[in-house]
Order: structure tokens, then sequence, then C-alpha cells
């Protein structure tokens, strides 16, 4: 028996053959475009490592899936930026900017361990800042740092906030003039609602859930700080709004340490930019949910250390974005 095989039917098993070769690719595509980010950030008890848990929540909504974020406990700070000379690929952690350029002059904690690395570092984004809060019971009426003189204090102990509320009572000469009470910082709200303690220092990105629950449970105010009190500090000025706490209802004038997101030159720019892209066309949402993205604002980009990743610079020249010129 004699077979034959039209032309048509020829052209239509070509078209078939490419179709599925061209499935086949665009399956093998997809399966690629998905690109991989670690984003190392804080104890998994904190509130900056939540912060963490939310940004992989945005970025993965907002990329349709094709960034993953993939969280990394830290022991803080400085470890993030020391893994910044070691890690390579899509590596992402949060640190204050000081400590980017202490590591990349060799000082303090990073004398002795300097890496060439560290000039890779680059900028993406900032996060919500660690704020100074200075908590009173509104009874005690205490409205000024001097007015904290003779009262009972709790600092707590190895946070960012106690050894910063030790500096500033040694700067403002009240040493000595205030009672430390022996306490964990956890317990701060209920002994300021038993008394045992006229106010407490903390620091953290607003509204800190402490002084949410302090101002819950008990009458609260929020000692502000002038101008020069805060030029003394040489920490950067940030306003809490009224209204930030239940009783509070005008602004308070602190300090902060900013934190801001860092990745390396081994990040591509394309990644680079859809992450920063992503993250400013996320904020709204991720304000909603959790209120201390509203406190972050592209005004921050001023207190960077060190250069802007180029894909986040592209970002913020498209978006019209004023970055410092001696980040770009």
């Amino acid at each position: 028996m004699k077979f034959e095989i039209s032309r048509s039917a020829l052209v239509r098993g070509a078209f078939a053959a490419a179709f599925v070769a061209a499935g086949a690719l665009g399956a093998a595509t997809g399966a690629s475009a998905e690109t991989r980010v670690t984003y190392k950030s804080a104890k998994s008890a904190s509130s900056y490592y939540q912060m963490g848990v939310e940004i992989a929540e945005a970025i993965k909504a907002g990329t349709d899936g094709g960034i993953i974020v993939t969280l990394e406990e830290s022991q803080g700070s400085v470890q993030n930026v020391m893994e910044a000379a070691v890690r390579t690929g899509n590596y992402v952690f949060t640190t204050p900017p000081v400590l980017v350029k202490l590591a990349q002059g060799g000082k303090a904690m990073f004398e002795g361990k300097g890496n060439p690395k560290f000039d890779e570092i680059r900028a993406l984004f900032p996060i919500p800042s660690l704020t100074m809060h200075f908590v009173m019971r509104a009874d005690a009426g205490v409205t000024s740092l001097a007015g904290l003189e003779g009262k009972t204090i709790l600092l707590g102990k190895g946070s960012f906030g106690a050894t910063e509320g030790e500096k500033y009572l040694k700067l403002f000469g009240l040493e000595g003039k205030v009672t430390i009470a022996d306490a964990e910082l956890g317990n701060s709200a209920a002994a300021l609602k038993n008394g045992q303690i006229d106010g407490f220092v903390t620091a953290g990105s607003y509204p800190a859930p402490n002084v949410i629950e302090a101002a819950a449970g008990t009458g609260i105010a929020l000692v502000p700080l002038s101008d020069d009190e805060i030029a003394q500090t040489k920490r950067t000025k940030i306003v809490i709004p009224a209204g930030t706490y239940a009783g509070v209802d005008t602004d308070t004038v602190t300090t902060s340490l900013p934190v801001v997101a860092y990745t390396t030159t081994d990040m591509d720019d394309d990644t680079a930019y859809q992450l920063t892209k992503t993250f400013w066309e996320q904020k709204a949402a991720m304000g909603d949910s959790a209120a201390w993205w509203k406190a972050v604002s592209p005004q921050m980009l001023e207190n960077l250390t060190g250069k802007l990743h180029p894909g986040a610079l592209k970002y913020y020249e498209e978006a019209g974005v004023a970055v410092p010129d001696v980040t770009k």
C-alpha cells in the first residue's frame, strides 16, 4: 500500500512542532524568570524582622511572584554589614548608614576587619528609622529632658535605646540625678501603670508596640527635644505626628537613627530597579496594614551614606525623586 503525504500536512506538522517548541521554551523561560533575593534583617522577635516579612510579601505581590524574597534572621546590623564582604548574588541587608561608613573606613567595630568588598555596598531604599521615645506618665508633668531630674526611669539593657538613653542623661547633665530602674524593658508598660516607674526610654520605629501598650494602660506623654539638644546628640531629627499614640495630641520632635536596605554590586541593575520600584509602589498598601511604613518617605534618602545602586538610581530618576549628588 502506498501512502502519500500532502504538502499541507507537512506544513501543519511543522507549525505544530514549532508550537510545541515555543511552549517548551516559554515554560523554561518562565521557570528561570523567578529571581531569588535573600533579605537579612534582625532577630526574629524584633519589629525589623516583621518589616522584612512585610517587604517579602509586598515584593512577591508587586512582581506577581517574579521576585521571591527569603528572610534570614540576624543578630544585628554589624553582622549584616560584615556578611556583605562574603555574600554573593542578591544579598539585601538592613543597617544604619553610619555603619556602612565605618566599615568602609575600617573604623570602630570594623577596625582591623576592613575588606575591599565593603566599597561595593550600594543602597536601595530607606525603611523605618529607630526613633527615640522618652515616655512618661502624663501625671508626672514632664515636658522637657530637664524635667527628668528626680524621676525613676527604665532604660533597659543592651539595646540601642538603652545605650542612647544613657548617653543623653550624661550629655544633658542628668547622670546621677535620675534613678535608673533595675528591670527589663519588656515590663515597661506594666511598671508604668503600677507606678513603679515614672517613665521609660525606648527606640524603635513608630508606632512602637510597647508605647502603644503603655498608652492604652495609663495616660502618657512624650518628652520632646529642642533643636539645640538634637544638634548636641548628633542624631537625625524626626517628628512623631500627633495622634500616633493615644493621649498624645501634639507633634513630638525627637531624634532617630536612619535605617536603610542595602545590597552590593553583585546584584544586577534590573533586579535592583525592580526591588526599589516595587517597594515604593507597595508602600501605601503596607502602610494600611502596618502604620510604621507611613513614616517612610523619599526625603529620607538625604540620610544615605555611600552610593545608590545604579538600578535604584534609575528608578529614582524616572520617578523624579531628588537624591543627594554624593550617592550617585
